[in-house]
């Protein structure tokens, strides 16, 4: 049954703030590093530690910044709606299905971008950002948790079936998604992990 509005329980809300605070902080740091960078080109980020997790090498990529701006300051912007949505919904606020539905199309093009430019880390740029990565897992799960909100409370159409699996297992999507992307790392570098 389709509502109007929805607010949400202490549980998700939580979620939207923990997602936010962690995402906001990658992007502060990384964005303070790459003021660094700027600043003084040979200044290694303190997260670049050994061929593979250098994020020096992520930052200093064409990928950093794909719009002509460095990534993490649109991640500044976007993880912070995140955490003032979660404030607001703890706070007792409850929104229309129009601010869903165009919160759930930010996650979307979060999560999709975050695939993108785990595809580049991967394969292009052959290097981890430990701070990206929590990024990554910060957006994966704020993705599964919305969209399974936005069809339990039938502001996406869903099959009973589905309806029923996510209200349920809602943890499943996330940790699968996760768990596929821990495991293209390892195969990636697996004999530098295995050596």
């Amino acid at each position: 049954m389709t509502t109007r509005t929805a607010g949400a329980g202490r549980g998700y809300a939580l979620l939207l703030v923990l997602t936010g605070a962690a995402g906001l902080l990658a992007s502060w740091v990384i964005t303070l590093d790459k003021f660094k960078l700027l600043e003084d080109p040979g200044f290694t980020p303190g997260c670049s530690l050994n061929p593979v997790v250098s994020c020096g090498s992520v930052m200093t990529s064409d990928q950093a910044s794909a719009f002509g701006f460095p990534n993490p300051m649109l991640g500044l912007v976007a993880y912070g709606i995140v955490v003032c949505v979660g404030v607001g919904l703890l706070a007792g606020a409850a929104f229309p299905r129009w601010y869903w539905l165009t919160f759930t199309a930010g996650c979307l093009f979060g999560v999709g971008f975050v695939s993108w430019l785990q595809f580049e880390s991967l394969y292009r740029i052959n290097a981890l950002c430990l701070w990206c990565c929590l990024a990554w897992v910060a957006t994966i799960l704020l993705f599964w948790y919305t969209l399974a909100f936005d069809v339990g409370h039938g502001f996406l159409p869903a099959p009973a079936p589905v309806r029923t699996f996510l209200a349920e297992f809602a943890w499943v999507p996330p940790v699968l998604h996760i768990g596929v992307v821990g495991m293209l790392i390892l195969t990636r570098w697996w004999d530098f992990w295995t050596s």
